[in-house]
């Protein structure tokens, strides 16, 4: 009788014998080739799902077959443990949320042992460990010493029963995704990371990532949003302001015939004030405002706008134009105010001919006369010869454009600028579970950075859950009231705590040390462990997550930490597991829990067919039959071995 093959008995035994002997842990080795195999750690949420198992049985196969080929390999796993979801934990069952992700960790960690994957375990950290977090806000300090950290005010989604700000992922159709109350608007000072500053080098380090997807780069490269143009001054006519406009197309700004500011440019309401209409005008503005934040990226069904009764004047030609406020110009790029060349712009185009506004064309295709205003019947936005533009006319776009600079350069109402879509990084957030921000406020003193020797300002744990009202950090005493660690007068700490992605930025550099407590990762290891030559994950993280690590990645390296300009020189992209040809989810009812699969096929089977059934990056359809006949490969195998033991 041939004996059976008892999966569950064997992979607990070679599990186990792996763990005892340290099998996967990894040591620095000189000499040797190494290999840093990483798969996106994991939010503990309770347990881990077929996402979950594809990406990792590719790192892990990866990571087995290095260390055959005679590798060095580094293959840790941890745990992205501060988040929104614990802290609702706490409200909705009463449970601490320290408690809620310990207990989610300890479940997900069997799991992941029972899945037989090669990690190094003794390298496995936890974001919510102060030892951890620590680091977050030592690195936060650099940051603020060097300018890169800052706080200023910034138009929030505020959600007034929760009494929190909410990311914009988190309104649904206007309303707050918890409570489902309406969100408002609302005007709070905030904490922003400097990432503009390394736009320029987010953008050419592209060029070193020649193993990354192009769909990824493109989409980074949308994202970060280069523009060379220029930028022009407009004087407000018999006011102090200066109205100034971005544009990549200054050889059409004859044809300008009004300005547009964004509803929440630094003037409008300035410009509003003299208005016997204020009051009407200015809510206006800040409905508009509402509902610009909310649906920031979906374009405007209709455009609107009011006129401010003031007008600028076109440095160019010392033509006076009126200034308008519109809801199709946005703060988050350019300088928020544009020059409307209704002749040459479809959206300009489509508001002056609502609004009954002069359209007047500048630019003309080379050989084609200019046309008389009412028969115009779209915009023309390519490039041409210019007409109606005083000295100017006759020059082709791209030559009008550079001549045009230069004057308004050497009179000095403009000059050749670079702008990116790419805005700082807002990373405060008024909630519990995150990394307490390292400030103080002295009254005396101001804004105040805790001394490193006092590091980690650790969360509390007495706090309160039960009121939905305010930050929860606002509400312990023994937490907000301080010292000032300059004049030791009477002090408040900051309340807000860190988005979670800063956690996430360079998590990939503590693995090279995990246990240092001098620093947040040792220079000579992370010397010998980085770059991570494989990354493995989510397309879904090429926008946030990676652009903000390879943004940590520069600035660890800026304050001497670090050699590498890029963390991550190879990225996996990996597909998404569908069932019944959709994304599984709870509320769809098509998840497939992988304890059941292990239970009845065992781990090495369900990884079989995981790697098997589609390329990596590919989206990958479960299918029961799939798995089965994994199943019975492994077993043919099995028993081949066994009839030729001997």
């Amino acid at each position: 009788m041939k004996p059976e093959y008892r999966f569950r008995d064997i992979e607990a035994k070679w599990q186990k014998k792996w763990e005892e002997a340290g099998t996967f842990a990894s040591r620095e080795v000189e000499g040797a080739p190494r290999y840093y195999c990483l798969e996106m750690f994991p939010y503990p949420s309770g347990r881990i799902h077929m996402g979950h198992v594809r990406n990792y049985s590719i790192g892990d196969v990866i990571a087995r077959f290095k260390k055959m080929k005679g590798f060095n390999v580094l293959h840790p796993i941890g745990w992205d443990a501060l988040g929104l979801p614990a802290e609702n934990a706490a409200i909705k069952h009463g449970v601490h949320p320290h408690q809620w992700t310990m207990e989610n960790i300890d479940y997900m960690r069997s799991q992941l042992k029972k899945m037989g994957f090669s990690y190094d375990w003794s390298r496995e950290i936890s974001t919510c460990d102060p030892g951890y977090y620590r680091w977050n806000q030592w690195i936060f300090l650099q940051l603020y010493k060097r300018g890169l950290a800052y706080r200023k005010k910034s138009w929030v989604n505020w959600c007034p029963q929760c009494q929190t700000v909410l990311a914009n992922e988190q309104v649904i159709s206007g309303c707050c995704w918890r409570c489902d109350a309406q969100v408002e608007q609302k005007e709070m000072e905030q904490w922003f990371l400097k990432i503009t500053a390394y736009a320029e080098e987010l953008l050419s380090g592209h060029e070193k990532l020649v193993k990354w997807p192009e769909h990824v780069l493109i989409m980074q490269k949308n994202w970060i949003g280069k523009s060379e143009g220029t930028t022009v001054s407009f004087p407000v006519v018999d006011r102090e302001e200066v109205i100034d406009v971005f544009t990549t197309r200054v050889d059409t700004i004859y044809g300008a015939t009004f300005l547009a500011l964004a509803p929440d440019h630094p003037l409008t309401l300035k410009l509003l004030e003299r208005s016997p209409q204020k009051d009407k005008l200015v809510k206006w503005v800040k409905d508009q405002i509402a509902q610009r934040s909310l649906h920031r990226e979906e374009p405007e069904e209709r455009k609107e706008g009011i006129d401010t009764g003031q007008r600028a004047v076109n440095p160019y030609n010392g033509e006076e134009i009126p200034i308008w406020i519109v809801n199709y110009v946005l703060m988050d790029y350019g300088t928020g105010a544009i020059m409307a060349v209704p002749a040459h712009d479809a959206r300009d185009f489509e508001f002056a001919r609502q609004y009954n506004l002069e359209i007047r064309e500048v630019i003309v295709p080379s050989g084609l006369a200019e046309r008389e205003e009412s028969e115009l019947e779209t915009a023309f936005e390519e490039y041409g010869v210019l007409v109606n533009s005083g000295p100017f006319s006759g020059l082709e776009s791209r030559r009008a454009i550079e001549e045009m600079t230069k004057l308004a350069e050497e009179k000095g109402f403009g000059h050749r600028s670079i702008l990116y879509r790419l805005r700082d990084w807002g990373i405060s957030r008024q909630r519990y579970w995150g990394t307490p921000i390292p400030i103080v406020y002295c009254q005396r003193c101001g804004v105040v950075g805790v001394p490193e020797e006092e590091l980690p300002v650790v969360l509390p744990s007495d706090v309160e859950f039960k009121g939905l009202e305010g930050s929860p950090l606002e509400k312990v005493a023994s937490f907000t009231n301080t010292t000032c660690p300059q004049c030791g007068g009477s002090a408040r700490r900051e309340t807000d705590t860190m988005d979670t992605f800063f956690d996430s930025s360079w998590y990939y550099f503590r693995y090279c040390s995990p246990h240092e407590s001098s620093q947040p990762f040792n220079p000579q290891l992370g010397a010998y462990w980085m770059p991570v030559d494989l990354y493995i994950g989510g397309v879904e993280h090429a926008i946030l997550h990676l652009i903000y690590a390879r943004f940590f990645c520069k600035v660890l390296r800026d304050l001497g930490l670090t050699k590498e300009d890029e963390p991550f020189p190879h990225l996996l992209a990996q597909g998404m597991v569908t069932k019944d040809g959709a994304a599984m989810s709870k509320s769809r009812g098509n998840v497939v829990d992988p304890d059941e699969m292990i239970q009845k096929y065992g781990a090495d089977t369900l990884r079989l067919f995981i790697l098997f059934a589609a390329p990596p990056e590919k989206e990958f359809a479960w299918n029961e039959k799939g798995i089965e006949g994994c199943f019975r490969f492994l077993n043919r195998l099995w028993t081949y071995f066994i009839d030729h033991l001997d």
